[in-house]
């Protein structure tokens, strides 16, 4: 059920340090605007990526990224790995869709075609269905990517690795070796455990060197529908992909100080505005304890945690259903998002939201000025 708008806080546009944070579940548009106007106030700006899959972006920048559309992965994959994952619960048209069981143009038998390997610190839904499952010891997910990438080599392997014995290791690369396409998925399990963006460094190097003797895709899990559209859209505005600082006056990109929730645990943050996301459900205690102790505005379709504690809230139109839009799948493909219908009387899309924000801002610095 929509709520209805809340208002504590006036909003005049000037303050000492602002932060925009959120923006996954909306479309491209509105994520457009929001850089403009996070520049006009010279904040920060920061999207769910800096707590999900931030450490992956961080290693594709230092070594690149192997990957194809999901298409491609219908197609042709015959090897499919899901590592920190388990799409059962978290993505359920992906196997489906994309990977195990549709019938591609080279995979006409759909799951008969291809077998499912999944690694994971537990045995999950996904892990049931899988021809091999892997149960790896938390926090040990480096050294077995490096283990698999010794076996790649025929080289000597010790009895265990990671939890791991030695017999599976070499299985997996046996079955590597005899596939013509492999597409490793990863989640949060190789993002938020030890190693970090050294994880996915490691992972993007095993499929670096699959493809020297077959052919292999690596592709993260990304969550909300349009994640991956803020880091595309940031990327173009700003040359960077999140955690983006304007304070200085031009763009600054330091994850890990200027990521939302750095900023917040270092209480530097005097107003924050959220569009399009619950962050005190999911940041840090103390991080979610500053956002609600400082002025909050929300700008959302539903009501969570986040538009209980904001001091205003401004109710918007659903992108995809009420209004149109554009969205980039997981594999960076840009979806367009129809209108099926007309969003509630008086209720407006992110986009205008934040025009006219951005459009007072600007009058109420040329007054400022004059």
């Amino acid at each position: 059920m929509r709520y209805r708008s809340v208002f504590r806080y006036g909003f005049s546009g000037i303050t000492t340090s602002i932060a925009f944070a959120g923006w996954s579940s909306t479309e491209c548009g509105a994520h457009r605007v929001g850089v403009e106007l996070v520049e006009e106030l010279g904040g920060i700006i920061d999207n769910t990526a800096s707590i999900c899959h931030g450490p992956s972006i961080l290693a594709l920048q230092e070594v690149g990224l192997p990957t194809c559309t999901l298409g491609e992965v219908k197609n042709r994959t015959d090897l499919v790995i899901y590592w920190g994952s388990n799409p059962m619960q978290a993505h359920p048209r992906h196997l489906s869709r994309y990977t195990v069981f549709p019938r591609g143009f080279f995979r006409e038998r759909g799951r008969g075609d291809r077998k499912l390997v999944v690694i994971d610190v537990r045995k999950t839904d996904t892990a049931k269905l899988a021809d091999l499952f892997i149960q790896v010891k938390p926090n040990c997910d480096y050294e077995l990517f490096s283990a698999i990438r010794v076996a790649l080599r025929d080289h000597k392997l010790p009895a265990e690795v990671g939890g791991v014995p030695r017999e599976k290791i070499e299985e997996l690369a046996k079955m590597a070796k005899e596939s013509s396409f492999v597409a490793i998925s990863f989640g949060l399990g190789l993002t938020m455990s030890f190693g970090k963006h050294q994880n996915i460094d490691n992972a993007i190097s095993l499929t670096r060197d699959l493809n020297r003797l077959t052919k292999a895709i690596i592709m993260p899990m990304r969550g909300h529908y349009n994640v991956t559209g803020f880091n595309e859209v940031c990327t173009w505005e700003t040359g960077f992909p999140y955690a983006v600082d304007f304070n200085r006056g031009v763009p600054r990109y330091n994850p890990g100080e200027t990521s939302a929730v750095d900023v917040l645990l270092r209480e530097e943050v005097d107003v924050a505005l959220i569009v399009a996301s619950g962050p005190i459900a999911h940041f840090p205690r103390r991080a979610a304890e500053h956002l609600m102790r400082i002025p909050l505005i929300a700008i959302e379709t539903f009501e969570n945690l986040t538009t209980k504690e904001a001091d205003i809230v401004i109710p918007a139109a659903i992108a995809g259903i009420e209004v149109e839009g554009t969205a980039y799948r997981m594999d960076h493909v840009p979806i367009r998002l129809r209108k099926v219908v007309d969003p509630p009387l008086g209720i407006l899309s992110d986009r205008e939201i934040l025009s006219q924000i951005l459009a007072e801002v600007r009058k109420r610095r040329e007054l400022r000025a004059d």
